[in-house]
């Protein structure tokens, strides 16, 4: 084969996996909460306008940005024979320009100003212009491409579905189909976190400690259990989103489907409204009260992740309050009234785990010679305090849990109180083994998530099961 003609290269879904709209509209709102509002003004005056608005607002970075490995080797193996290689996109030419300069492999880079927004029809027309009728290869992705391919000699497309395939081979020129990734429900799944359900379960305290395990409030808190997973799998997707740049940066969570490219931004975009609308509407079958708690549940954790989690020691604090939130809406929603003794071992016992959560990713943070965490607000050398914090508030929640053993409100519900109090030594081991296990690195982002993989950590979970059990019983 040849290379006596110009290899034209589309930008979002081509060479890059992701797209560039989205990219920056995300990492502006990440920065600055208005984002919405000033980009809403800015689309009145044209998209073109919208993509520069989002363009100065953001902070992306062309680096870690997941760029299609298959199309790069291509461009370069197109390079290599002689050919000329061109981005043309209707991504901002500012971006365009970085994202060239970050890859080396473009001898031209054309993108959208101001007023100009460079796709479809008006970039046929522009390469026509440029190139000559005939006179370019084109690579594109997008059913928005057919006007370009149009007026190519060759066409090549890259994951684009059979249907797209179709129409573009009936324009009767050349074509090269290039699959790269294959499409799934996987990585939908993935991006919902179904294992961050386990820690919905906490729905069900209210119920089981206050021993009415009736079929009304069994059903109660299981539909809780679900409008909880709506309702949290929106928020997931939504702190993906805005934490895009940070799990890019990290050792693990880069390959998040968001981040890895494996999944379009734009169905995100999309999806996270669509999970909250389904939770709270399923939320109202169980009454104002639990519709109320989600909405503080949703508010705080939208507030974390534009800028909560940011700051100092409130990160923690909120992070402890969201797992709180959850025994609160298992008793709003079967109308079971909270103790002040669960309460109170609920916010230590959680406060020890969201720091043993900032312990890990300090640890993580040594051993990579980082001076801090991406996206938060703790230097390395805080790590022996937020150690402190993890052991001083668990260690202060098994006092709690002494103390209410040693309260009248016990007899209530145990028949034998003094085998429960075989739980405190247990829960003594299993949060300073949490605490060993950070410190030497092995901990998961997130450690109930840990918790529930960890064979220790469940022979614990069985041990306190059956203390409750035989004090109840006997």
């Amino acid at each position: 084969m040849t290379y006596d003609r110009v290899l034209v290269v589309d930008l979002d879904g081509t060479l890059l996996r992701s797209d560039i709209l989205f990219e920056t509209f995300w990492s502006a709102f990440s920065i600055r909460w208005t984002t919405p509002f000033l980009a809403a003004n800015s689309l009145m005056q044209g998209r073109a306008a919208l993509k520069r608005c989002l363009a100065e607002l953001s902070a992306v970075e062309a680096a870690s940005l997941p760029y299609n490995d298959d199309v790069v080797a291509y461009i370069q193996h197109w390079r290599a024979e002689g050919g000329r290689t061109v981005l043309v996109t209707a991504t901002n030419q500012v971006l365009a320009e970085e994202i060239a300069a970050h890859l080396g492999i473009f001898d031209e880079v054309h993108g959208s100003d101001e007023t100009d927004n460079l796709k479809g029809v008006r970039k046929a027309a522009f390469l026509e212009q440029r190139f000559g009728n005939r006179g370019f290869t084109y690579m594109g992705d997008a059913e928005a491409d057919l006007p370009v391919w149009g007026k190519a000699v060759k066409a090549i497309t890259v994951n684009v579905s059979r249907p797209l395939r179709a129409r573009v081979e009936a324009l009767g020129g050349e074509v090269e189909h290039i699959t790269s990734q294959a499409s799934t429900v996987n990585p939908y799944l993935k991006a919902l976190r179904p294992h961050q359900w386990l820690k919905n379960l906490l729905v069900f305290m209210p119920m089981l400690l206050a021993h009415q395990l009736t079929s009304e409030t069994g059903l109660q808190s299981l539909l809780a259990f679900i409008v909880f997973g709506l309702v949290a799998s929106s928020a997931y997707v939504v702190n993906d989103l805005l934490d895009l740049a940070s799990d890019r940066a990290h050792s693990r969570k880069r390959n998040r489907p968001f981040a890895a490219g494996k999944l379009p931004i734009a169905h995100g975009t999309w999806l996270a409204p669509l999970l909250l609308l389904a939770g709270l509407l399923l939320a109202l079958t169980l009454g104002g009260q639990f519709v109320l708690v989600m909405f503080v549940y949703y508010v705080a954790t939208t507030a974390y992740s534009l800028y909560l989690k940011r700051r100092l020691v409130i990160d923690i604090c909120t992070l402890a309050g969201l797992y709180t939130l959850r025994v609160i809406a298992g008793g709003a929603a079967t109308g079971i009234s909270l103790s002040v003794w669960l309460l109170a071992f609920s916010i230590f016992f959680f406060f020890a785990l969201a720091a043993i959560k900032r312990q890990a990713e300090l640890v993580d943070g040594v051993a990579t010679a980082k001076a801090d965490i991406h996206g938060r607000g703790y230097h390395v050398d805080d790590l022996p305090l937020v150690t402190n914090m993890a052991i001083s508030s668990g260690y202060v929640s098994v006092l709690v849990m002494a103390l209410y053993l040693n309260s009248p409100a016990v007899q209530e519900f145990y028949t034998t109180p003094l085998v429960l109090w075989g739980i405190c030594p247990v829960l003594l081991y299993w949060l300073s083994r949490m605490v060993m296990v950070a410190h030497r690195g092995n901990m998961h982002d997130d450690p109930m998530i840990f918790a529930m993989k960890d064979r220790i950590s469940l022979m614990c979970l069985f041990m306190i099961l059956a203390f409750a059990i035989v004090g109840a019983l006997l």
